[in-house]
């Protein structure tokens, strides 16, 4: 029986990027020339939190992005709020949004969710 080595390639080309994406981390996706990294924007969403909580005690915890984000890099300040319920998100958001990326007036905005600490 003859295996054609191109039917081949699919699957072990998704074993290896499970591979890789299993070994990657929020940690590790920081911001470059090119791209806003997740980590800086979870940064700014627990920089957020912390900051209400202080002013009303809430417990709240920012947690991860959805990995699956890849944002332009922001050439001005983030801006950072709870994120509006007409958007239609389950549970509680940030929304970490930039005005401004470099290189174009494109705009974007990710929603980071928070939970109860405990």
């Amino acid at each position: 029986m003859k295996i054609d080595s191109r039917a081949l390639l699919l699957p072990l080309l998704l074993l290896a990027s499970a591979r890789c994406f299993a070994s990657w981390s929020i940690e590790a996706d920081r911001s470059t020339a090119e791209i806003h990294g997740l980590f800086d924007i979870r940064q700014e969403a627990r920089d957020f939190v912390a900051r209400e909580n202080a002013g009303s005690r809430g417990g709240w915890v920012a947690l991860d992005p959805n990995m699956k984000i890849l944002v332009p890099r922001c050439s001005v300040p983030l801006e950072t709020r709870w994120t509006p319920k007409s958007h239609g998100l389950t549970g509680r958001n940030v929304m970490v949004t930039c005005k401004r990326t470099v290189g174009s007036p494109q705009k974007w905005s990710v929603n980071v969710p928070v939970a109860r600490g405990r």
